[in-house]
């Protein structure tokens, strides 16, 4: 079987929706729509039924999707293993990171890496670090570079590369801007703008409110960091930031006892090769740690 159709087909799965899967691949609906023809046709059946705007599985599709996805996986695994034999690091290599490490901490890192690995196709893909965290395990990604899980997942080994402090912020003509001293108590009367509840930051955060009792009133939340900033240093509400963050635009409040901190670093699946460009990357990011 043809692994692009294969790829193809996984993609509408999962997404449910040609349009989507067309942009995951980075081709054209009506490629999509062919290489998934040429697979029906090969296998003698149909495999979506599309039911308005819906694409459903057919039986015969969801009896094939764990066995495509196997398929992929070894194919995947084997190029990367063949990756090691060569003496130059090349070939591609599949990232998945949050927009504020790609902003943030990532640029001198790949910078350098491009420099030292010519040869190696990166295909970067910025997401929610919860995604890169379920496109790893699922194979679709060799590496995530995210906001590491607060609980270890199943099958994901993880590395720390850095500590990311996080701070209370306001716009400096906040009401609570002036304070000198501050309790997690004292800002529940005031709105806050929080990462969206999903987020592991977000679970970071209300872990700490939720031990001291403090239920806030979120006026917006968001998965965009720099979003919230913004959010911030107009006054629409208290947030919660990493503290490299912090600029003129927004004052950092002094909250006795609140201390939340992210750890922010590389996920990887246990149970897949290693390519020679993830190796080279890893080391990479393993010299970052002071």
């Amino acid at each position: 079987m043809d692994t692009q159709a294969l790829s193809a087909f996984i993609e509408v799965a999962d997404s449910a929706s040609f349009t989507r899967a067309a942009e995951r691949l980075h081709l054209s609906q009506p490629a999509i729509s062919k290489r998934l023809k040429s697979l029906e046709d090969q296998i003698g059946t149909r495999l979506f039924d599309r039911v308005g705007r819906s694409v459903l599985l057919t039986d015969a599709g969801q009896a094939l999707l764990p066995y495509a996805r196997r398929v992929l996986q070894t194919v995947e695994d084997g190029r990367r293993a063949l990756s090691q034999l060569s003496d130059t690091v090349s070939g591609r290599l599949s990232i998945g990171t949050s927009h504020h490490i790609g902003l943030h901490r990532l640029p001198p890192v790949l910078k350098r890496f491009v420099i030292d690995y010519p040869d190696v196709d990166l295909d970067l893909h910025f997401m929610d670090s919860e995604d890169a965290c379920e496109a790893v395990l699922a194979g679709k990604l060799e590496l995530g570079i995210v906001t590491l899980p607060l609980q270890p997942l199943p099958h994901l080994d993880s590395g720390l590369v850095w500590p990311d402090p996080l701070a209370v912020v306001v716009a400096p003509s906040h009401p609570l801007a002036g304070r000198k001293r501050l309790k997690l108590e004292d800002l529940a009367a005031h709105p806050a703008v929080l990462p969206d509840e999903d987020t592991y930051t977000h679970r970071i955060i209300r872990a700490q409110l939720q031990a001291r009792g403090v239920v806030p009133r979120v006026r917006l939340a968001t998965n965009y960091l720099e979003t919230l900033k913004m959010l911030a240093a107009i006054g629409l509400g208290w947030s919660v930031l990493p503290e490299s963050m912090i600029d003129r635009s927004v004052v950092a409040l002094p909250v006795s006892g609140f201390t939340p901190r992210r750890d922010l670093g590389w996920v990887r699946h246990t149970g897949r090769a290693v390519s020679g460009p993830a190796r080279a990357l890893l080391a990479s990011l393993k010299s970052e740690i002071a």
